[in-house]
């Protein structure tokens, strides 16, 4: 009898661990652990009525919690301004917090949502004279990533960084994903 349930045991534990390798290999795009990476971003501000594009650098670090669940941090700044009616605009930085809710699957594609904060500061220089705006607000988009090998992975995603007073700023962004 003691010898049945010890197998009985060993048995259950060898289909327990190798269910569990086969929900790992299942989905494929969910590789989960912690992750780094590199965007740029072309950002859409709306500022009292002008319309001007800017474009950003950023980074991020995060950790996928399950397949389905990541948090992440990101930072960025300005790289590129653009002048509409004598007045420069430009993103000079961003930083934020965000979790990413993946739709894992057995193909190289993940589709997320992402829902989190973000403090931007954006810019606007005339000839006379500079105003900032420096608020945080609720941040949310949409986006894929796209596995590439085993511990590398592209992404495309857009964002509504910030919406609030009379400055909107969006971004449609590009970039790459290591894994670890």
């Amino acid at each position: 009898m003691k010898h049945s349930r010890s197998l009985a045991v060993v048995l259950a534990s060898g289909l327990f661990a190798a269910s569990a390798a086969n929900a790992q290999d299942m989905y494929k795009s969910g590789l989960g652990g912690v992750y780094t990476g590199l965007n740029y971003t072309f950002m859409n501000l709306d500022a009292g009525g002008e319309d001007a594009d800017v474009g950003t650098l950023s980074a991020k670090a995060g950790v996928m919690a399950t397949p389905f669940l990541g948090f992440e941090a990101r930072g960025g700044f300005g790289v590129d301004d653009d002048r509409v009616r004598g007045i420069d605009y430009s993103v000079d930085n961003f930083f934020g917090g965000y979790a990413t809710f993946n739709i894992a699957n057995e193909s190289p594609i993940t589709p997320y949502a992402v829902l989190g904060f973000t403090r931007v500061e954006v810019e606007a220089e005339g000839p006379f004279n500079t105003v900032t705006d420096d608020e945080s607000d609720v941040s949310y988009g949409v986006g894929l990533n796209m596995e590439f090998a085993r511990n590398v992975s592209g992404n495309l995603e857009y964002m509504r960084y910030y919406d609030d007073d009379d400055v909107t700023v969006d971004g449609l962004g590009v970039g790459v994903q290591f894994n670890f």
